[in-house]
Parts: C-alpha cells; structure tokens; sequence
C-alpha cells in the first residue's frame, strides 16, 4: 500500500511540479519508505538524478523487518513479561496492603506506563532506528541514547546470571526426591530438627535456604563485597550455556529470535495455568489468595506504595532501556503503534495480576503446611524465585515434575527479556556500523565477542560474593539514572522535538487512523506534557531520598558506604552521558549559545524519510528550517545528500 502510494506521489509530483518542489527543499525521498536509497548528488548540478558518482542501490544496506505483526507482539510481551512479573509484583503487594496496591499500580501504568511506551515505540518504527540513530529528531538529546546503552548494558551483565540460576535449578530439578527437599536424605536430620524444635535463639534454615545459600551461591564463603572469593564452576558453566543459547538465538537477529519467541512467549501462560488449576485444590490456598487481595487503605498515604508501584511499571514494561525502540524499528512504517502499545501493556500487566494468583495459591498451602502466616513464607527478589517457590514444589504431589515445569517457566520468561535488552545493544552498534548488516560472517562475529565480553565480566557475579555485587548491580542499574533518562525523553519530544509534531508524525504513520486513535493522542499528549514529567520527577526526589536514608544490605549484610557509592556511580554514569553529549552537539555548532541550542534541536533531513506521505502533506506539516542541514551532529552520510522524488519504471 505505501509503494503505491510513493508511486503515487512520484507520478503526481513529475506531472505536477512534484520535483521541482522536492529539489527545492534540497530532499530526495525514495518511493520505498521501509529501506530509502538514498543517494549523494554533485550540488553545483541542477538535474539532482544524475548517476554518475551515485553509488548503486545495492550499496544501501537494507534493514531487517519482523516476518509479520505476530512475531512484533510476541517479542515485545516476552520482553516485558519477565521474572519481574513472577516473584516482584506479588511481593509488592502484599507488602504495600495487598488489592490496595492495585491503585496506584494502574494509575501509574495509564499515566507514566503506556504514554511512555508508546513514546518509545513510536520513535523507533518513525526513525526505523536504534537507541542511539533515532536522535537524529533531535541530537542535542544523543546522550539519551547512548545513557539507554549504559542501562541495558548493565541489565545483561546480570541478568544472565538469573538464568544461570535456573538453569542450575533446572539440572537439579530431574533428581527425584528434589535435593532440596525434606525427602533428601542429606536433609532428614535439618527437618528433624525442625519439627522437634531449636533451643537456639536464631531461626532455623530450612532446606532451601540451605541448598540456596551454600550450594548454588555459595556466599557462606564470602564475607562480603570486598571478598568475592572463587568463581563456582558448576555456576559458570551454567552462565556459559546460557550465553550460548542467547548466541544462537539471535545469530540471525530478528529472523531467528522472532521464530523463537512462538515457543518462549506462550510456554510461561500454560505453566500459569496449569500452576494456579494445581493450587487451588490444595488446602489452605485460600488464605494465600485472601493474603494477596486484602486491601489496607491506609497504605494509600504512604510515598513508599507510589514509589514501587512506579518502579514496578517501569521493571516490568522494560521502559528506558533501549529494547522497545529497537524492536519497534524493525516494524513496517504503517504498523498501527497505538494498538500495540494498548495490546502490549494491558497485557503484561493483567499477566502480573494472573501470576499473583498461581503464586498466592502456592504460598497459602506453604504457610498451611508449616503453620506460619503467608508473609512469613515469601521472601523479596531471588529469594523469593529460588527459595520460597522450590519448597513450595517440593511439597506438591509429582514435585519432580512441577519443578521442572517452574524453572522450564523461569528459563522462558528469562530469555525473552535477555532478547530485549539485548537487541537494544546490537540495533544500536549495527546502526553506527551498518556495513555490519551486510557481512554475516562479521555480524555473528561481533555478535559472539559481545556475548563472550558479557560471560567475562559476569564471572564476578558468579564467584562466592557474587550475590552481593549482583544485588548492588539491581538495586543502582535501572533505580534514578533510569528515571533522569526517561524524564529527559519525555521532555525532549514534548518540548524540543515538539508534542504536536510528534502526534502527527504517529497520525502520518498510521494512515487510514481510525477516530478513536485521534480521540486518544489528546490523552497522550496531556500525559506527555503534564502528568507524566510531573510524576517522574515526583518518584526521582523521592528515589534521592529513600537512597540517603535507607541503608543497602543483602540479608544481614549491611553495605559498605563505598560499596553504595560504587553504586551510585553507576547509576550517575548512565544519566550523564545526557549532559556530556549535550555539550558535545552544542559545541559543534556555530555563532552565540542560543543560536548553537536552537540549531542543535533541529532535526537532521535524513529524520523524516521513511515519511510515506505525499510531499503536499509534507509542505503541509514540516517546517523548511527544522530539516535543513547540516547544522547538527552529523551520523549518516544521508544528513549531506540532498533527495528527490523519483519516478519508478517511468524514469
């Protein structure tokens, strides 16, 4: 429909004065919007379609696209339905006054949630760019790119090693009785002593805890930051396999993952499903389910419930770190980015709310069985997923096979989140390396030493101590640098780049928009402009706050101040870039200050062509001096080349 529609346009603009108008505003616009071949032209010559020292066609390195909107949809729900979904949003809300904490988790999904992930996709399918080639709309905000970069850069060191632990738990789950359970021999005399009872002041371990702590993590060793002690082999060769799984699935970028995403998308709701139809025949799920939905609404006046019910949407719809905008610029230009947005997010959400029940009902036969209140069994991040789940398993009929059913489930929800974020990082340096895409061989090499780096640096996370560093690393990589970033996007489009710009480039996009989509963009542009930066910044003041006053500590271990300032710094790293390249555009400019600003938000003319729209539309809708060039950061030779309409078979 849009090559006709380019057609179209080139037809009427060569009968019309089409050219004349295009060569007049210095751009040349290819008829095919998804992979524009652009072409340098001598500027002393009128006629700007002489061929001479044009390269050909084939020089332009086409872009990769997904095999159909399925394979879009699936890829972005397995991005965003991860192990967040699983064991932190239960625990969220039950700590923060259980079916009340619902609230303000939709409040902040409709108000900071969607509008930002919307943005996000809407940058990437309009660009058809990276994290980093999609500020070419506006390069005084390139840090913002490259700050996303930092981020899911720090994401995949560590959360790899979750996968690692599942596949260690994984393994052990095929030996039957589980070697975690009171049924294992070695553990006889542990639940022993249990039942009977400990003169000792200290609460007991339970098995779990025990094979947890000792024989997976080994951090009985360490003691603390300072002394990571050995790596753990076993450990290592897990995180080496997973890597290689995470090589092989991407080896053929989204051709591949999109396949894979059939399998590891849909697997986790039949796991679901079959958990929550298994746990409500067990005795005392009930009181799990009431525990989980009980409101407190005097937890409605804490800051604290605001402030996770933020970090919740933002953990979970995975908004900031590269990986929507990436997948979404693999999109087809007219895909309808307003319907996803709706489809993906009420989606990952009412799947958190599903898992609650699957987990609650659980919980509720675990405390049955041990006789102790529901929020006394669940414990907050990994332990929750690797100590309170595998003795909740182990205590179900055909615990073997449930099991392995769980961290089969675990796996799955992993690696689709690991694609993401991954893909963020490879869209990014292909876009910056283009002649990358059109080399296999050196694709899948830069592919490999990237997943090898990543083995590499996450040996440490691995070692005795490693638990600390990864819990350092979790609490500082996506805490207030992730909240600077996403505030400064917000900003930047809605005043920089412009709100109303932006929702006629989303109208532009979606060509036959239904009203209902108008209807909507007026929602979003409110949020944009108002809610959703007065929201951010509520919970980043906040963050500061929380950070100043609130020790960090894993179990019983305290953080060292040095330990926490490592962290902040990693944090710091990944909002500054905004800033360093800020100056960096600013400086490349010419004449006073304001001049320098105004001339570094411009947009560079490569920006718009992948704007299937006839060019009366684009008279109609872009201002001559937003894509003038070059004035700006120059990232592709297309900011040098001037583009005409061309003509098809009739040239």
């Amino acid at each position: 429909m849009h090559d006709e529609s380019g057609k179209g346009a080139a037809d009427g603009g060569s009968a019309g004065g089409g050219t004349a108008a295009a060569a007049q505003n210095g751009h040349t616009v290819s008829p095919n919007g998804y992979n524009p071949a652009i072409t340098p032209t001598p500027p002393q010559q009128s006629d700007t379609r002489v061929s001479s020292p044009v390269p050909a066609p084939a020089a332009i390195i086409p872009r990769d696209q997904w095999g159909g909107k399925y394979e879009f949809l699936l890829s972005c729900i397995g991005y965003c339905v991860g192990l967040g979904n699983v064991w932190r949003f239960p625990y969220l809300c039950y700590r923060n006054g259980g079916g009340v904490f619902l609230i303000p988790y939709f409040i902040m999904l409709f108000v900071t949630g969607v509008p930002l992930f919307l943005m996000e996709l809407s940058l990437g399918q309009y660009g058809s760019a990276g994290p980093i080639m999609v500020w070419k709309c506006c390069p005084l905000l390139k840090g913002i790119g490259i700050g996303m970069l930092c981020v899911s850069t720090l994401v995949c060191l560590y959360y790899n090693v979750i996968i690692a632990w599942t596949f260690y738990y994984l393994g052990s789950s095929f030996q039957s009785p589980l070697p975690w359970s009171c049924d294992a021999v070695a553990n006889v005399a542990i639940c022993a002593n249990r039942t009977v009872g400990n003169s000792s002041s200290e609460r007991p371990r339970s098995p779990t805890e025990i094979f947890w702590n000792e024989k997976v993590l080994g951090v009985v060793n360490s003691e603390g930051l300072h002394d990571p002690g050995p790596v753990r082999w076993p450990l290592a060769l897990c995180l080496l396999a997973a890597w290689i799984i995470i090589f092989l699935c991407m080896l053929k970028g989204i051709r591949s993952s999109g396949k894979v995403v059939y399998v590891t998308a849909t697997f986790p709701y039949f796991v679901l499903i079959v958990l929550i139809i298994r746990g409500a025949t067990l005795e005392g799920s009930l009181q799990g389910v009431a525990f989980y939905l009980t409101p407190d609404w005097s937890r409605l006046a804490n800051a604290q419930v605001w402030n996770d019910a933020a970090s919740q949407i933002f953990y979970s719809l995975g908004i900031g770190v590269g990986g929507l905008l990436s997948m979404a610029s693999y999109n087809k230009f007219d895909n309808n980015v307003i319907r996803d947005t709706i489809v993906i997010t009420i989606g990952n959400c009412g799947t958190s709310f599903f898992a609650g029940f699957a987990i609650f009902s659980i919980l509720g036969h675990m405390a049955w069985r041990k006789g102790v209140p529901v929020g006394e069994v669940a414990d907050r991040g990994p332990g929750l997923a690797f100590v309170a789940y595998p003795e909740a398993l182990a205590l179900l009929p055909g615990s073997v096979f449930w099991s392995i059913m769980f961290f089969l489930m675990l796996f799955m929800l992993g690696v689709d989140t690991l694609f993401g974020n991954m893909e963020g990082i490879t869209t990014a340096v292909l876009d910056e390396f283009p002649n990358l895409r059109r080399n296999t061989f050196h694709k899948s090499l830069f592919l490999g030493a990237l997943c090898f780096t990543f083995y590499l640096m996450g040996l440490l996370l691995v070692t005795d101590g490693g638990i600390y560093w990864f819990t350092l690393i979790d609490s500082f990589s996506t805490s207030f640098g992730l909240i600077i970033i996403t505030l400064f996007m917000c900003i930047g489009i809605s005043f920089f780049y412009g709100v109303n710009q932006f929702c006629q480039d989303i109208i532009d996009m979606i060509c036959h928009c239904p009203p209902w989509c108008s209807k909507v963009l007026i929602y979003f542009k409110a949020c944009w402009v108002f809610c959703t930066p007065f929201l951010l910044l509520f919970i980043l003041i906040y963050i500061f706050l929380e950070m100043y006053n609130t020790p960090l500590h894993y179990g019983s271990y305290v953080y060292p101040r040095w330990g926490k300032g490592l962290g902040v710094c990693m944090g710091a790293t990944c909002c500054l870039q905004i800033l360093i390249w800020a100056v960096v555009a600013i400086s490349k400019e010419t004449g006073s200050l304001k001049e320098r600003f105004k001339k570094a938000i411009r947009p560079l003319n490569s920006w718009r062509v992948n704007n299937l729209n006839s060019e009366v539309r684009s008279q109609e809708h872009v201002e001559p001096e937003r894509v003038e060039a070059p004035y700006t950061v120059t990232l592709t030779d297309q900011d040098f080349t001037a583009i005409t309409w061309e003509t098809g078979s009739s040239a």
